[in-house]
């Protein structure tokens, strides 16, 4: 399986589209303004606990789809998922 990304976190698109500053999604999250830009910056999407992805959803009035975007891995490999439905 390829190492490439692909699934990219827009975190940055959303904000700006929405016209959210740093300042004030990090008053919004309790969090500290670099700890905001650190998340946008990044294209993967970072390790996020339910209650912070929730906040940042809450804060930015979307859902947590807006903020993720699947990009097909072009390496020719196939993904193969296995899910256990009870």
């Amino acid at each position: 399986m390829s190492a490439e990304k692909v699934i990219r976190w827009k975190l940055n698109e959303v904000m700006a589209r929405k016209r959210v500053k740093n300042k004030d999604l990090a008053e919004a999250l309790s969090i500290t303004e670099n700890s905001v830009y650190r998340l946008r910056k990044v294209d993967e999407m970072p390790r996020l606990t339910p209650e912070r992805l929730n906040g940042i959803c809450a804060a930015l009035n979307c859902q947590p789809g807006e903020l993720l975007i699947y990009e097909p891995d072009n390496s020719g490999d196939k993904i193969v998922s296995i899910v256990n439905v009870a």
